[in-house]
């Protein structure tokens, strides 16, 4: 009984820790970079991409501002993996009536440029 109970508790904790971790800057995440100006003509569009980060454990209450850092940083990731290094038109989707009575993910999108350093 006992071995039972500690498996179940030890799969939990690992279910429990893959959910709160936020999303952490892969090397090329690094490079990527914001920009507020539609970048020049000769920058690439290579299309859009989306950073998203689980809330369910922090709530509504929880750190916004991590929540969103971790979108952030998962939009970086996947701008860098499609080629890119700067997004530009960043938007986050308001709340709805949903994250009202349930903890809902932040999200971020974004076009993503290739623009020569």
């Amino acid at each position: 009984m006992r071995i039972k109970v500690s498996a179940g508790m030890a799969v939990a904790a690992l279910l429990l820790a893959g959910c709160s971790t936020s999303n952490e800057l892969s090397a090329g995440g690094q490079s990527v970079r914001f920009v507020e100006e539609k970048p020049a003509s000769n920058c690439q569009l290579l299309g859009s991409a989306t950073g998203e980060q689980s809330n369910w454990l922090s709530g509504q209450h929880g750190d916004e501002g991590g929540s969103m850092r971790g979108a952030a940083n998962a939009l970086r990731n996947n701008a860098a993996a499609m080629g890119g290094n700067v997004i530009y038109g960043v938007s986050s989707p308001s709340q709805n009536l949903l994250s009202s009575f349930a903890p809902t993910a932040s999200k971020m999108t974004g076009q993503v440029y290739k623009c020569p350093n």
